[in-house]
């Protein structure tokens, strides 16, 4: 039995959007605590108070005269949030003029590529590449394809809890950005372990990543962290349609495989955002059914989809 938490019912704020509230306060504290400019400072503090504002505002209004039109506004603002929250990331910027933590990451992925990984991706030419490029420009709508086929499938009223696993994934990556100031290996490291391919799909790509991404951070990886929480909200919002959640799962392979290959992250960076999205899993379903034994739920739960990770991607190798 699914718990009343995520179900819509009259409350003033849903889960998810404590959540937000939640992040909305994280990035002022930041702001007043963290030596960033003072023009991006005063711009989070406005824009932070102005969509908490919004937020609240809506929630009210729809307490005090319930809407139908209203309830499915609410259930699409966070997948609009996550835009919001990635881009006022990237106002903390902390450069490490050493790279350091960059130059190890290198390390790990001049051994990755090196050993056949690159080799096995291009070993049919220009085609395998071309599809991680596509599949790495899809990231942006795996949320809100995700929360579609909820409504698709008429289980909208899973939405909530579906929003609640995708936003603490996504949110948990990137409240870690100030602390792990980084470049992507693209701009960093532009010749090095480079596709020995490249096609329309890798421009389009670079052109939208050069004209609305962030460069202050790329540790965790956003791109993974989404599309794997995605998948995984959906597997728990939607047990009974197991073949539509395989290719949801099997999309975010595509990206977490063209973010390294494309040289859009680093392996560390692939790694730590899927164990993020499995971080942002398990604490969900620890709030959800354990909150008197939260630490060990956690552990619990982080253990049972990793398993199911690594059991995907063992049969996704074999075929």
């Amino acid at each position: 039995m699914r718990n009343a938490t995520y179900r819509t019912g009259r409350r003033l704020l849903r889960p998810v959007e404590w959540l937000i509230l939640l992040f909305l306060a994280y990035a002022a504290t930041l702001a007043v605590a963290m030596p960033i400019p003072d023009s991006s400072r005063n711009g989070i503090l406005l824009w932070n108070a102005a969509v908490g504002a919004a937020y609240l505002g809506v929630a009210v209004f729809d307490y005090r005269r319930p809407s139908s039109a209203l309830s499915v506004v609410r259930d699409w603002l966070p997948m609009g949030f996550i835009l919001y929250a990635f881009r006022e990331m990237g106002l903390f910027i902390l450069p490490d003029p050493t790279h350091r933590l960059e130059q190890i990451w290198l390390g790990w992925d001049h051994t990755l590529l090196g050993n056949g990984f690159r080799g096995a991706i291009e070993s049919l030419g220009p085609v395998f590449p071309a599809l991680l490029e596509i599949a790495y420009s899809t990231v942006y709508i795996v949320p809100p394809l995700a929360l579609a086929v909820l409504y698709l499938y008429k289980r909208r009223e899973r939405a909530g809890e579906f929003g609640f696993i995708v936003l603490l994934g996504v949110l948990l990556t990137y409240a870690q950005f100030p602390f792990w100031p980084s470049q992507p290996p693209r701009l960093l490291f532009p010749t090095e372990d480079l596709p020995s391919y490249s096609s329309v799909f890798r421009e389009f790509n670079w052109w939208i990543l050069g004209h609305y991404s962030i460069h202050s951070s790329v540790f965790p990886s956003g791109h993974v962290a989404a599309a794997y929480a995605a998948a995984i909200g959906l597997r728990r919002a939607l047990p009974e349609h197991k073949a539509v959640v395989r290719w949801f799962f099997f999309g975010a392979t595509l990206i977490a495989v063209s973010t390294v290959y494309g040289r859009y992250h680093y392996f560390a960076d692939a790694a730590a955002g899927f164990s993020m999205a499995l971080v942002g899993a398990a604490l969900a379903w620890a709030i959800q059914t354990l909150p008197a034994r939260l630490p060990r739920g956690v552990v619990a739960q982080f253990g049972r989809e990793a398993r199911y990770g690594t059991g995907f991607a063992q049969r996704l190798w074999r075929g």
